[in-house]
């Protein structure tokens, strides 16, 4: 298959900030990329660059085989995209965005209203549809937000962190819009946070951490770099949550970093190579603490588990010289 989208060694400062680092990464047509990252990382500077929001400072990117900065033109009448705030008309009602969205995509009449319906549905607005934008809540915003984008199927669709603030219900409709797109041949690039999400709809993830690409691979490509299985502990006292952490970490020989420790939940999970056999050993060490346990599991690794061993912090964890996110309004084709 011919690449949908090319990255070759993205560049971008903000004043002392490197945001970018020379990112490279490429995303076959038809399938779906997930940019996996904590915030300030640069997803969102990298989809700002490949939807001509912004210039790069060195490198460059192609999209559907035209250049991000000398065809920029060429791009936006190629691509979809929902950024992370609202891009939607408030003057408008909720089914007069959609149909818009439509006709600026060169839809018929009929076949814009008809398609408004239908995405209306999808994501459980039907009957706010006739009610203007401003009484709307930021919730029932970020699903109309994610319906027009998805108006007119680009043949290269950017979804900026598309489920951050959306209810169970509607993640999962717009899971199956992304599924139904990807079978249709749509180029879909996505960042996001949530790890369950790139697991369930990224043919393949690249994981950028301070501005660069630090791993790539499928899921279970990344799940088996870390090896082994993880151990899950809930101790019953929540202060000896972090005694506990150190004490798993002694006697699996890992690193303090390897460790995840949630004193206010009063977990730990550690990787071990031992298998089911790190259980006893789990049970005699902190029995010989006197530390109740509350909870004791055994699973496979994560991309949460991924993200920690590569990185040694979580996905949620903002990189610490990133400055405060400016709010932007997305571009749509």
């Amino acid at each position: 298959m011919a690449p949908g989208v090319v990255v070759e060694g993205l560049e971008k400062r903000f004043g002392e900030f490197r945001a970018l680092q020379g990112v490279d990464f490429v995303v076959e047509e038809g399938t779906v990329v997930g940019l996996l990252g904590p915030n300030g990382a640069g997803k969102t500077t990298t989809i700002n660059i490949l939807t001509t929001l912004l210039r790069s400072d060195g490198g460059r990117a192609t999209v559907a085989g035209y250049d991000v900065a000398s065809q920029s033109q060429l791009v936006r009448s190629v691509i979809g995209l929902t950024g992370q705030y609202s891009a939607v008309d408030e003057d408008l009602t909720g089914r007069e965005n959609l149909e818009l969205v439509g006709r600026l995509g060169r839809m018929r009449k009929k076949v814009a209203r008809g398609r408004a319906l239908d995405m209306l549905e999808t994501f459980g607005l039907t009957d706010a549809g006739d009610r203007l934008l401003r009484t709307y809540s930021g919730g029932m915003r970020r699903r109309l937000d994610l319906a027009a984008s998805l108006m007119v199927a680009p043949a290269v669709l950017f979804l900026d962190e598309p489920t951050t603030g959306l209810d169970p219900r509607s993640r999962l409709a717009l899971w199956d819009v992304i599924s139904e797109l990807r079978s249709g041949g749509t180029t879909i690039v996505l960042t996001t946070q949530y790890m369950e999400e790139a697991d369930h709809l990224a043919d393949r993830i690249s994981v950028i951490d301070g501005g660069r690409i630090i791993a790539e691979g499928t899921a279970d490509e990344l799940k088996t770099e870390v090896g082994g299985d993880v151990v899950h502990l809930a101790v019953h006292d929540r202060s000896v949550t972090a005694k506990a952490g150190a004490l798993l970490a002694q006697t699996f020989a890992v690193a303090p970093s390897d460790i995840v420790v949630n004193e206010q939940l009063g977990t730990v999970q550690v990787p071990v190579a031992q298998g089911a056999a790190a259980l006893v050993d789990v049970v005699r060490a902190v029995d010989a603490e006197g530390i109740v346990v509350e909870d004791l599991g055994l699973r496979r690794p994560s991309l949460d588990d991924v993200f920690l061993s590569l990185t040694g912090h979580l996905a949620d964890d903002p990189r610490p010289d990133a400055p405060e996110p400016k709010r932007r309004r997305g571009f749509r084709a």
